[in-house]
């Protein structure tokens, strides 16, 4: 099976795109028809699997930071609320908005909404700045008369979504620098440091402490064919890239990231968040749920997740519920689909995705902290009893040099 990226229109002519798995093109188009829906554009598996990994964060590989794009989106939102004219507003943010790249590409922003063409197309020409999910928001403001309230949701969801990854961020640097530190300082004992000794012990023969022999043989390997070892490891690193680039590979690493020992709980609820907050802001913003189910398969980063949210679209398509697949699906904590299946019950289904986002927002949080809480006092202990044992091994040789016979 693999995923296939689509856009088709359904018999009203209103286009709707998503992401679908199958085994072919063909069943694709199948699967298509049977949703009610006229196929206009299926991407090749490797186009699909480029996209998907990608998304893994929503501004990869972007000309314009994530903290830019929230500047600017609060700045034409307080514009606009003003009672600024569109192109007005964009004129003045042309001077604002910091970054040569930024201000070519809202200055053509503003040459285009002149032209006639509306904010939410000029922007779909910017892909690597405006994201998918940004730009279909902007179109449903644009379209229901509510641009400023959308533009108010947009810089909610962006500073929810940069304020989990600067938490994230700031508690993983401390483990990070510890484990960098550790490294260099194996390296600097078994390059630098015991060759020193070795250079002492060249000439003895017997007597030498079975670990100081064992450490010194250790530090002449990596001395003579560490290049070795490091040539290995790159080739090994590429292979696995190229092998998570590859639909199925991208899958298994999908499969394991959610079934990791430690860190597989924290992967799940970090998935969970994005979908329930990218779900919610899309909903606030005006976008209908077929349309909006089928960006989020774009923007979550999970392979498995973007599998589950194309059941729940299909089964949306029917009439059914969302909690049904996502409950088959085995990927979502039950507190989450007990609280959607209770928003869509009550008709408050974006406002309770932003309750649950919020929720695993403070989870994944906490779920850092423990993590981080953890680590740390393993590595430091554990980078001492290396280094200790590299240093009382050295030292016992050298005093069981006055054990030789002379």
């Amino acid at each position: 099976m693999a995923l296939f990226q689509y856009r088709a229109a359904d018999y009203s002519g209103k286009v709707v795109e998503g992401v679908m798995d199958a085994d072919a093109e063909n069943g694709v188009v199948a699967r298509l028809h049977d949703m009610g829906f006229v196929p206009l554009r299926i991407a090749a598996s490797s186009e699909a699997a480029g996209r998907s990994g990608a998304a893994v964060s929503l501004f990869l590989h972007r000309k314009v930071s994530e903290k830019a794009l929230l500047h600017f989106t609060q700045e034409l939102s307080t514009l606009l609320s003003a009672g600024l004219p569109l192109d007005r507003s964009l004129s003045v943010l042309a001077n604002l908005v910091e970054g040569q790249e930024f201000k070519k590409v809202v200055g053509r922003l503003l040459e285009e909404v002149r032209a006639g063409k509306s904010l939410g197309s000029a922007m779909a020409e910017h892909s690597d700045v405006f994201p998918k999910l940004y730009v279909n928001m902007i179109r449903a403001g644009e379209s229901g008369g509510v641009l400023d309230g959308v533009l108010r949701h947009l810089s909610e969801y962006l500073e929810r979504s940069i304020a989990l990854k600067e938490d994230i961020k700031s508690a993983l640097t401390y483990p990070v620098v510890l484990a960098t530190v550790a490294v260099l300082s194996l390296i600097f004992l078994f390059v630098y440091v015991i060759p020193k000794f070795a250079f002492i012990f060249k000439d003895i023969k017997q007597g030498i402490p079975f670990m100081a022999r064992m450490l010194i043989g250790l530090s002449s390997g990596i001395s003579q064919y560490g290049w070795v070892a490091l040539l290995f490891i790159f080739i090994g690193a590429t292979g696995v890239a190229f092998y998570i680039r590859s639909p199925e590979g991208r899958l298994q690493w999908d499969r394991w990231r959610l079934n990791a020992w430690l860190v597989g709980d924290l992967m799940r609820q970090i998935e969970v968040a994005r979908f329930a907050r990218t779900l919610g802001a899309l909903l606030k913003g005006g976008v209908p749920l077929l349309d909006a189910l089928g960006t989020v398969q774009g923007v979550v980063g999970n392979r498995l997740i973007a599998r589950a949210i194309a059941q729940v679209q299909v089964r949306v398509r029917e009439g059914k519920g969302m909690v049904g697949p996502l409950t088959e699906s085995g990927l979502f904590p039950p507190l989450a689909l007990h609280m959607i299946a209770v928003g869509q019950e009550t008709g408050r289904l974006e406002g309770m995705l932003t309750n649950v986002a919020e929720h695993y927002d403070q989870e994944v949080k906490r779920a850092t902290t423990r993590l981080t809480s953890m680590l740390e006092p393993i590595m430091i202990v554990g980078m001492g009893l290396v280094i200790g044992t590299v240093v009382v091994s050295m030292l016992t040789a050298i005093f069981s040099i006055n054990d030789l016979p002379m």
